[in-house]
């Protein structure tokens, strides 16, 4: 049995932030029935078509659930979809702000109907304030929680090369939901839960907000580099690789400085002691570093950071992660149906109790329209 067995989760979704929440619930057990619009589906099935014909996003975001494909602005569906809500446990909606109020599947009106229900609306910028109407997509909110500000080169920044800011908002209202059924098995109440994009990511932002408002300036763009902590990043080894570490303490600092770079008494030099001041010379730490590297082929410096209990790890491409020998080795794959085939997926995160997570199938458009519709005439 999975955790939330016998939840059932009825999610009017598109895109990363709501599919990413309700995937991880259909994980753990859950049933998610997913409202697509008919024909075209959840816009992220067009994204590309990279797995097989299947768009990558969309294959990411959506195994285990069950795909109703309804049109909300016609109002028999819009009842299928009401009788629906009235016998779930939870509701997700990332429609733009205000729609689901004009379409009747406002929190107001779905707790009057079904008061034990959790609903939960993922938004942008949040339901008032002047950005309340704002489209809001992963990087424009990337732009305005000031993450662009602090990520990329000295000459130009970049954004994440996820979707940061909806992966963000989808934990939250992960935890969030969950956290609403805990509270409904004491009060026999739902309640609602919101999270905005923004807040969400705002409170990603947690560091270098308050190194900039009591520091004075902002973290720098220092690429790969850490901005706040030294030596922490790549460094260049004497056969042309690359290697990563990260200091932590003056502890390891004195640990790099002995056995591995050699230097006993760099740890101990007055511009490098502290890691103030390492940040404050990280040009020269750098140098004496790869002066050191000089000597050293990438394999053999890993080694020698092991053994002196330095953190260290290779650059990987994205084709040597699906093959790192640590996720093999605890057998972390699985197989995935979809309408393309098995497509291998990683396990999630989160093992509850040892019990296997249950990873559905991917669903093709309106899939499951017909057993839903008879399931809901068998209930009348």
């Amino acid at each position: 049995m999975g955790a939330l067995d016998g939840v059932t989760v009825v999610s009017v979704e598109q895109a990363v932030a709501a599919p990413f929440t309700t995937r991880q619930l259909a994980d753990l057990g859950a049933r998610v029935i997913k409202v697509e619009r008919p024909g075209t589906g959840d816009f992220a099935r067009g994204y590309d078509t990279t797995v097989k014909g299947l768009a990558s996003h969309f294959v990411w975001l959506n195994r285990g659930k069950e795909s109703l494909a309804l049109d909300l602005k016609d109002p028999g569906d819009a009842g299928i979809l009401g009788r629906l809500v009235d016998r779930a446990d939870v509701f997700v909606q990332n429609l733009a702000p205000g729609a689901a109020e004009r379409a009747g599947f406002g929190a107001e009106a779905l707790h009057r109907r079904n008061p034990r229900l959790v609903t939960c609306a993922i938004s942008g910028y949040g339901p008032d304030g002047p950005y309340r109407d704002k489209k809001a997509y992963d990087l424009l909110i990337q732009c305005e929680a000031g993450l662009l500000s602090i990520t990329g080169s000295e000459e130009e920044p970049a954004k994440s090369g996820i979707s940061v800011a909806d992966i963000a908002a989808a934990m939250y209202a992960y935890s969030g939901i969950l956290a609403a059924l805990f509270e409904r098995e004491r009060t026999s109440a739902g309640t609602h839960v919101d999270v905005a994009m923004l807040d969400a990511l705002g409170e990603w932002m947690g560091y270098p907000y308050y190194y900039a408002r009591y520091g004075g300036t902002a973290p720098g763009r220092t690429g790969a580099r850490h901005a706040a902590i030294v030596p922490y990043g790549p460094f260049r080894t004497g056969d042309g690789g690359e290697v990563f570490l990260a200091v932590q303490n003056d502890r390891e600092w004195r640990s790099l400085c002995e056995r591995v770079l050699g230097r006993p008494k760099l740890a101990v030099t007055p511009d490098f002691a502290t890691n103030s001041d390492r940040v404050r010379n990280r040009e020269r730490v750098r140098e004496a570093i790869e002066d050191a590297f000089a000597e050293l082929a990438a394999d053999r410096a890993l080694e020698l950071l092991d053994a002196a209990g330095v953190a260290n790890a290779r650059l990987r491409t994205m084709a040597e992660f699906a093959d790192h020998p640590q996720l093999a080795a605890r057998g972390r794959w699985r197989d995935v149906p979809s309408p393309a085939g098995p497509i291998r997926a990683l396990l999630p995160p989160v093992a509850i109790g040892g019990a296997e997570p249950r990873m559905g199938p991917v669903p093709a458009v309106g899939e499951h329209n017909d057993a839903i519709l008879a399931e809901l005439e068998a209930d009348r």
